[in-house]
């Protein structure tokens, strides 16, 4: 059993307004996991409307919020990182420099600052990819993937064979993208509904989920119960059967499924690293989406946070629970190489005691 310490009890966790607690846990293996892995971890949250990211500094957790209305999709990109939100797609450029010089001084080894937002209007956005050097979005309001750019609220690209047309109405819940592993194409997608009316996914969610293969548009499998978050790795396929809070395991050569760990949430969001799964988990809200899941049996044990797991055995490595004020996870990116980052968003009130200007040098002039 993995042992937890609790963690910021009852005062507010970096980044916080004053007026909010969140209080959460860890295993006590995780400071030391991310540590040896010499990585961090970014958490977004759609009910929280924060993204959350996890370091490490001095051997002890670091645990920091920014605030953005409704925090969806998450990525990384050349330049930072990507993240779509309820009306926007923001982009927050990576600083090395700065973030030495936030306080705490000398605690952080990148920053990530809010600097420019793409007006999409409300798409219900869901994985954000950077694909073939552009940044894919899955448009879930329109049912199909597409690209930001230009001065376009967005670029149609593709849309599953049973959808009949570019038109807003959620009608198969499209949500999952995994790309190629050179990065150069979409490969997978996942849906909680092969229909093509409004909201007909509904109908049979607990058991109407799929995976599809972009390139072919075939499915290529069936029966999910709300599946999220594919993801290529070493030429195997992972994704999450959320309804029933596992990480399944598909050969794409095979096509042999299986079960590879079931965990205490709804999962979704999944990123992977050095053969290890990054899953976020949530717990399940008594609403339309949610009610009548198989996680419903167990509803009283379903935890909200971070799973770290062995792809190789199937084993939970180590945890991060959120006892309070944080019920669901949405998106999941890990980056490599930095150990405790920074996001200053768009609302400095909130998101940062001090005020972070990002300015060229100033050439020397002459007064005269």
């Amino acid at each position: 059993m993995t042992q937890r310490s609790p963690q910021a009890g009852e005062r507010p966790a970096q980044g916080e307004p004053s007026s909010v607690a969140v209080a959460y846990e860890h295993s006590t293996t995780l400071p030391d996991l991310l540590r040896q892995l010499e990585l961090s971890v970014l958490l977004s949250t759609y009910q929280a409307g924060r993204v959350v990211s996890l370091g490490c500094h001095g051997g002890q957790m670091r645990v920091a919020f920014s605030h953005f209305d409704q925090a969806m999709g998450l990525c990384r990109t050349p330049t930072g990182v990507a993240l779509a939100s309820r009306n926007a797609i923001w982009a927050l450029p990576a600083n090395r420099q700065l973030a030495t010089r936030i306080l705490p001084a000398g605690e952080h080894d990148i920053a990530f600052l809010a600097r420019s937002a793409h007006h999409t209007g409300p798409l219900m956005g869901h994985d954000l990819a950077w694909c073939g050097e552009r940044l894919w979005l899955v448009n879930t309001l329109f049912n199909g993937l597409v690209t930001i750019e230009g001065s376009w609220s967005f670029v149609p690209q593709w849309q599953p064979p049973f959808i009949s047309a570019w038109a807003p109405g959620d009608r198969c819940h499209l949500n999952g993208l995994a790309v190629s592993e050179d990065g150069s194409a979409p490969a997978y997608v996942t849906a909680l509904g092969e229909t093509d009316t409004d909201n007909g996914w509904r109908e049979h969610k607990a058991s109407g989920g799929c995976l599809i293969h972009v390139p072919s548009g075939e499915v290529v499998l069936r029966g999910l119960s709300m599946p999220h978050s594919p993801c290529l790795y070493r030429g195997q396929l992972y994704l999450l059967d959320s309804g029933h809070g596992a990480l399944l395991h598909l050969d794409p050569i095979s096509g042999q499924c299986d079960t590879l760990i079931t965990l205490p949430g709804f999962t979704r969001g999944l990123a992977i690293h050095g053969g290890l799964a990054f899953i976020g988990l949530s717990r399940i809200r008594e609403t339309a989406v949610f009610g009548g899941l198989p996680l419903q049996d167990r509803n009283e044990q379903l935890r909200c946070g971070l799973a770290i797991v062995d792809l190789s055995q199937g084993q939970l490595l180590g945890n991060f629970w959120f006892q309070s004020g944080v019920e669901e996870i949405f998106a999941v990116t890990v980056l490599p190489g930095y150990t405790n980052p920074v996001l200053i968003g768009p609302d400095t009130h909130t998101d940062h005691s001090q005020t972070v200007w990002l300015v060229p040098p100033v050439a020397h002039r002459d007064p005269a």
